[in-house]
């Protein structure tokens, strides 16, 4: 048994090695002394605060800029993306779009009306997501018995566990590659989503997790996915810094937004604390990448004015963060900077496919890749030619 396990691991390994080769390329060059990958990670990520609706819109018309501009009508938007992490709703909008039931992904569209129709659904005072009983069937419902393996990309969803009194971020990374570290995906978004504890176990009954909502201690996981990418080299060895992501954030405006102050709760406060949470990471994000790079590596897109109407907020003008001196408006709207970062997005990923084309001489055909950084359609499509 352990010899077999030890073969799987190494074999693992190599296919990853292999795989990044294929797909990111096996060549260097070289910019003011200093040596960067050809390819492009390409991150999602999507902040907690509120219903995710907001976000759930903006990916509607994200995709649809995608199709157009790459000429594929049926592109999802997974295809696009090697990270995905959410957190709160977030992380359940991340969970449907990228974990296909039967071989079928939700839509952006799809993933809207689940939102929409499960905010909706109130049980007492609070929604259904943070009802555990109701939510569980809700979820189960729609996941069933699938896992963090089950999803296609490198898939990152937090929740905040009691036990240890610290974030613990769900890792499809470390479910292919540790044991207890496998878990149901509606137990993940049943986490993630939670306004009281939750007892969450791994498929192996090796690991207990107590969580609540993945806002209280991540509600921007944004850097937890940067870290990730940058310190996975098993999954992207050719990544070496912000030079070599491409990273969409989207935010969510919370419920807090425009509330009177003789109102204030413990609830508001844990709110007002996420936003202020997710706008540091922001801030921070946005310095890592610096001049050079925030412009056409680093997209944040979030609401305006406190807007909750996705065309209001698209056609608005784009804001960067400063460190510690609040947000600066940048001429481009928050649509124009979706339409030329779908244009980076479909670059890299047309630069793989031609990456693919000059190598058909590489038999890809007899395994199946484990690691997550994959662009699946782009490898099916091409092996099997």
């Amino acid at each position: 048994m352990a010899s077999s396990a030890l073969d799987d691991k190494l074999t693992n390994e190599i296919f990853s090695i292999l795989e990044n080769k294929f797909l990111f390329g096996q060549y260097q060059f070289q910019t003011n002394n200093n040596v960067y990958s050809p390819g492009k990670v390409r991150i999602l990520s999507i902040d907690a605060g509120g219903d995710a609706i907001l976000a759930a819109n903006t990916l509607i018309h994200f995709q649809s800029i995608l199709r157009r501009k790459s000429g594929i009508p049926s592109a999802h938007i997974s295809d696009f993306f090697d990270v995905v992490t959410g957190a709160g709703a977030g992380g359940i909008l991340a969970g449907l779009l990228f974990t296909p039931k039967d071989g079928v992904f939700f839509t952006p569209e799809e993933s809207l009306k689940f939102m929409v129709d499960n905010r909706r659904r109130k049980l007492g005072r609070h929604s259904l997501f943070g009802q555990r009983s109701k939510g569980e069937k809700v979820l189960k419902k729609v996941f069933g018995e699938m896992t963090l393996k089950d999803t296609v990309k490198s898939v990152l969803i937090p929740c905040y566990d009691l036990r240890t009194g610290a974030p613990f971020v769900f890792s499809r990374a470390d479910a292919m590659e540790m044991e207890g570290c496998d878990f149901t995906m509606a137990g993940v978004c049943g986490a993630t989503v939670a306004d009281r504890a939750v007892e969450v176990k791994s498929t192996d009954g090796r690991r207990k997790i107590v969580a609540v909502g993945g806002g209280v201690g991540m509600s921007n996981p944004t850097a937890a996915a940067i870290t990730h990418v940058l310190n996975n080299k098993q999954e992207f060895p050719l990544c070496r810094g912000v030079q070599d992501l491409l990273v969409v954030s989207l935010g969510n405006p919370s419920s807090s937004s425009g509330m009177s102050s003789k109102i204030i709760n413990s609830s508001l406060f844990v709110k007002i604390a996420g936003d202020g949470a997710a706008d540091m990471v922001d801030e921070a994000v946005s310095m890592a990448f610096g001049d050079e790079w925030r412009a056409s590596n680093y997209l944040r897109i979030n609401s305006v004015n406190n807007s909750k109407k996705v065309e209001e907020m698209l056609g608005a003008k784009n804001m960067e963060s400063v460190l510690f001196k609040g947000k600066r408006l940048v001429e481009m709207t928050n649509m124009e900077k979706l339409e030329i970062f779908a244009g980076e997005l479909i670059k890299e990923k047309e630069r793989r496919n031609q990456y693919c084309i000059s190598h058909q001489h590489q038999n890809m055909s007899n395994y199946s890749p484990r690691s997550s950084s994959s662009d699946t359609t782009t490898l099916s499509s091409t092996t099997s030619s």
